[in-house]
């Protein structure tokens, strides 16, 4: 079975982070992210990329976000920024939290259709929360790529 760990931040539940300055990679962010606010320990070299996603927010503010996949980590996790997170815990792909953020819930998405990138621009008055009634998510397939991943719809 497929889970996914995730944050509850003030009002939805999110996985995410960010580099810090011009010297720090993705995949050394993600470490240093996944320890400063879980405790869990994670090798480098454990790290997969799962997918891409450029995102606008309902706002206008555009970013591109690297989602990973990680089937190996030493600890358990725990709330280590009680400032900014609620509660952590663990849900399988076809229960996942609500309210969660659009944003990381489109990159789970295109995580489990398998395709390596995806689109997922919001339009002003979108809700930040996932709705699926204004869900935007546009899939961008490689040569070949057809192959969902377990738990999906």
């Amino acid at each position: 079975m497929l889970r996914e760990l995730f944050l509850q931040h003030a009002d939805a539940w999110r996985t995410s982070g960010h580099v810090d300055g011009p010297y720090e990679d993705v995949v050394t962010a993600l470490v240093r992210e996944t320890y400063e606010e879980t405790g869990l320990v994670v090798d480098p070299d454990d790290v997969r990329a799962a997918v891409t996603v450029h995102h606008r927010a309902p706002a206008g503010s555009a970013r591109v976000g690297f989602f990973f996949e990680i089937r190996r980590w030493s600890g358990t996790p725990e709330v280590r920024e009680p400032a900014v997170c609620d509660a952590v815990d663990w849900f399988t792909f076809d229960a996942l939290p609500e309210p969660m953020v659009a944003y990381c819930r489109a990159g789970l998405e295109a995580y489990r259709a398998g395709v390596p990138v995806a689109l997922h621009f919001q339009e002003p008055g979108d809700p930040i929360g996932y709705d699926p009634a204004v869900d935007r998510l546009r899939l961008v397939p490689a040569p070949g790529c057809r192959e969902r991943r377990p738990g999906l719809r």
